[in-house]
């Protein structure tokens, strides 16, 4: 039996992940010059194509799934609330290199979004939180996580991005 709005129809499922009418904005960009330094919070930055962020650490391969990483704003809040906390998470302290808002990174993935007016990039995976989390956040950190690690993304067009860009997605 085929559920009454759908059918049977599994091309109505694509056309329904491919609506995504919102844009987003580009709330925090944080670098980490060192390893296991805490993130330095920059109003913009430039990335470099098929590479990294200027001015970060990290170094990934050319073609790499992981060459940034991107965290929902509004997930910082509810973060902050599973470990009863009276305020949002400072974005830094969850190791991420972008704060979205506006809309829902998961329905990113496996897509490409543009930054501002040059950047581009594909969306290539989930960012899973990792042991670490314990370490900054306390006992609970890597739970409170789980379900609001972000995405990874590959540099596919670089440029400077700012803070308060606007985030589209490419259809």
């Amino acid at each position: 039996m085929a559920f009454p709005f759908f059918g049977d129809d599994k091309s109505v499922v694509a056309k329904l992940l491919a609506t995504l009418p919102q844009t987003g904005r580009l709330e925090w960009i944080g670098q980490r010059p060192l390893r296991r330094e805490p993130l330095v919070s920059v109003q913009e930055v430039e990335l470099k194509t098929d590479s990294h962020m200027l001015g970060d650490h990290a170094r990934p391969k050319p073609g790499g799934k992981r060459q940034i990483t991107l965290i929902q704003h509004e997930s910082l809040a509810s973060v902050a609330q599973f470990l009863g906390l009276d305020a949002p998470i400072e974005p830094g302290r969850l190791r991420r290199n972008l704060a979205v808002s506006g809309l829902n990174l998961l329905a990113l993935k496996n897509r490409q979004i543009r930054i501002g007016d040059e950047v581009i990039l594909d969306i290539t995976g989930e960012c899973h939180p990792c042991s670490r989390m314990e370490e900054e956040l306390g006992p609970g950190g890597y739970n409170a996580m789980r379900g609001y690690g972000g995405l990874t993304a590959h540099i596919t067009q670089g440029g400077v991005i700012r803070v308060g860009d606007t985030i589209r997605v490419i259809e």
